[in-house]
């Protein structure tokens, strides 16, 4: 089994490699289709890390990624299930490629939207239409005697 390489994106700019050592790969049975091989073959692959422990985490990366992903967690660890594929091999690299994939996102830092301010030009616009709203509905009034 080879190290996962995890993209760069936000937070991870250089990206970063899981070793192999610290992935555990387990086999088993699928249900799904398979046709005669699907009682004989492990083509089912669950891939598991243990956040608590990589090395391929920063402290701060860990300690995100740990908190977004602590539904999915069993402790500290991350397992990914693959079983959408007849092959073992396939399904190999689906999980791998969704946890790398989770990993990525999860050491993403949250944006925070900044509001904006409205424009001098909108905000006059949307006064004059008030006024103008305004001018409407008081023409529709009926006229005081006098």
């Amino acid at each position: 089994m080879d190290s996962l390489h995890v993209l760069p994106g936000p937070g991870a700019p250089q990206g970063f490699t899981v070793p192999a050592g610290e992935l555990l790969e387990q086999f088993s049975h699928a249900s799904g289709p398979g046709g005669q091989g699907v009682n004989t073959t492990d083509s089912r692959v669950q891939l598991s890390l243990d956040l608590g422990t990589t090395t391929a985490l920063t402290e701060v990366q860990r300690e995100l990624a740990l908190a977004r992903l602590a539904a999915r967690l069993s402790g500290t660890v991350l397992t990914i299930s693959a079983a959408e594929h007849r092959s073992q091999r396939r399904n190999r690299t689906a999980a791998r490629k969704r946890l790398a994939e989770l990993l990525r996102e999860a050491v993403a830092p949250t944006t925070i939207r900044r509001p904006t301010r409205r424009t001098q030009g909108s905000q006059r616009r949307r006064l004059e239409d008030k006024r103008g709203r305004s001018e409407i509905k008081q023409n529709r009034r009926r006229p005081r005697p006098g």
